[in-house]
């Protein structure tokens, strides 16, 4: 009798274990549930679809978003004689995204001028897209003084006004050519930081410190019509001591930050040492060079080059050697964007328009913008780049170059 009892006493101890212990995990269970439920009110136990733990659950890589095509805004100048030559660089540079700038000296006769801006007003192209305009209050402009430098401020600040869209402004002369298409240039600039400035420079003055920067010029050009000769002041000056020169080429790549620092900047820099240049032999070849390289913010943006090939005598002259035929194999192996100097229809600038640019007659420079018959008459998508072997040469020359910028390397020293 006392066993018979034993075993429903088991059974019924069992169940009520197995109950009591459903509830206890019932109950521990809810109040973790509750527990996180509260914690999960706060952003820190929350994980938000932009963090990147959910990007690598959902086994898909973050899009890319690629840089907007540049756009360059271009100075070509000229002066008594060159109407024909910048007419013909500027048909070899146009690209519908850009911005021009043209510029005839006061030296030009008024009918050069005045032709100059009939054509671009008559051309189709010019006339419908809008981005070709003269500057017809035309500047003097002598080369071995500051008034070169002023022409390039003026086209400059002309062009911040009236284009707010622009990445680096390019100063050319009617003497210049380019040796790749547009296409080319917009093509290897493209991943490029918009803030570098393309400007060949040192602080090694060398004979320059004794011929350029210690005598004192004055430039008619800034007060008379008519060019003339500068005039040499006896008196000499020292090297300045509160910033420090550079020099270098007159033809740079600047970058619309720079550009607007100088025209609209906030620091006093800009306008001392234009004071300063006014009185200085070939300005052109110092003036942005030291301004860039004596701003912190400024000097580490700069590639140590000019995107030109020039052939110089050793030691330089004012003016470089004109460019020929025989020089064909060293520009196209230099990988740069532009040359000179030219003379007008030479047989050198009909080779560059049938290797380099596809350029037929006088028509413009070929592109993915190109639309209409006779080709390039009409304007097709402007955001449709066709980039020949050009772009691939230029693009190594300016990796190799930013590389070095980046690294710090061969920059305002």
């Amino acid at each position: 009798m006392e066993k018979k009892w034993i075993f429903p006493f088991v059974i019924s101890s069992l169940v009520c274990i197995f109950f009591l212990v459903s509830c206890f995990n019932i109950g521990l269970v809810s109040s973790v549930y509750n527990i996180n439920s509260i914690f999960s009110i706060f952003p820190m136990n929350q994980r938000k679809p932009g963090y990147v733990e959910s990007k690598f659950e959902l086994n898909q890589p973050p899009p890319l978003s690629s840089p907007p095509i540049p756009r360059f805004a271009y100075l070509i100048s000229g002066s008594k004689g060159d109407l024909e030559k910048l007419w013909r660089t500027l048909h070899a540079l146009y690209h519908p995204r850009n911005y021009y700038a043209v510029h005839l000296d006061l030296e030009s006769p008024a009918e050069e001028r005045l032709t100059l801006n009939s054509r671009i007003k008559n051309q189709t192209v010019f006339s419908k897209v809008g981005n070709v305009f003269m500057v017809t209050k035309a500047n003097m402009v002598t080369y071995r003084g500051p008034t070169m430098v002023a022409n390039t401020l003026h086209a400059s600040a002309i062009l911040l006004r009236r284009n707010k869209d622009w990445d680096w402004f390019i100063n050319l002369s009617a003497s210049d050519y380019p040796l790749v298409t547009q296409d080319d240039l917009l093509y290897a600039f493209l991943p490029l930081n918009r803030n570098l400035n393309f400007i060949e420079h040192t602080s090694e003055l060398g004979w320059k410190q004794e011929k350029r920067a210690m005598p004192l010029i004055i430039d008619p050009g800034l007060y008379r019509s008519t060019k003339t000769e500068v005039f040499w002041a006896t008196q000499r000056r020292k090297l300045p001591t509160a910033f420090k020169l550079f020099t270098g080429s007159a033809w740079t790549i600047m970058s619309r930050p720079f550009i607007k620092y100088i025209i609209m900047g906030w620091d006093n820099l800009p306008r001392i040492l234009l004071m300063y240049y006014a009185n200085f032999i070939s300005s052109p070849e110092g003036y942005f060079q030291t301004v860039v390289c004596n701003i912190p913010e400024f000097a580490k943006t700069v590639v140590n080059h000019d995107m030109h090939y020039i052939k110089w005598d050793n030691p330089p002259k004012q003016h470089p050697h004109v460019l020929s035929l025989n020089d064909t194999g060293k520009m196209i192996r230099s990988n740069v964007a532009f040359a000179r100097k030219f003379k007008r229809d030479a047989p050198v600038l009909d080779k560059i328009d049938t290797d380099l640019l596809g350029r037929v007659n006088t028509s413009f420079t070929p592109g993915g913008w190109c639309s209409g018959k006779p080709k390039c008459s009409e304007v097709g998508d402007i955001n449709k780049l066709k980039p020949t072997p050009g772009a691939q040469r230029l693009r190594r020359l300016l990796d190799r170059l930013t590389m070095k910028a980046y690294l710090g390397q061969d920059q305002c020293r």
